[in-house]
């Protein structure tokens, strides 16, 4: 079966990064399309413009925080919002989308077709 790929835009502006992120979520597992299955990877590309520009609703810049963490004992990292928005804003709607999408082996995959430009 041929699958046939667009790339499609996204503007960032003034919206909150989780409901960009469910919208660049559902067009890369190809949820848009009407020859969608769960087992394929189908969807399109997705080029996000303006990924400073994201508003954060409520008090979140301030309150929000980043967890990562190393594997070592007492390796747990956090980065407040308002710091992760100032240097890489771009992070901030890529884990957004990489958390919406599906935890499976098509994960990686459809994150390679997201481009996110400052």
């Amino acid at each position: 079966m041929q699958i046939n790929r667009k790339t499609i835009r996204l503007d960032a502006t003034g919206q909150a990064p989780g409901r960009l992120a469910t919208q660049i979520a559902v067009i890369l597992t190809g949820k848009n399309k009407v020859e969608y299955a769960t087992d394929r990877d189908m969807g399109d590309g997705v080029i996000v413009e303006n990924a400073a520009k994201v508003k954060f609703t409520g008090k979140k810049l301030e309150q929000k925080n980043y967890y990562h963490h190393s594997g070592h004992p007492g390796g747990l990292k956090t980065t407040p919002a308002k710091r992760l928005m100032a240097e890489h804003p771009e992070e901030v709607v890529r884990k957004a989308v990489f958390n919406m999408l599906p935890k499976n082996k098509l994960r990686n995959d459809r994150m390679k077709r997201l481009d996110i430009r400052i």
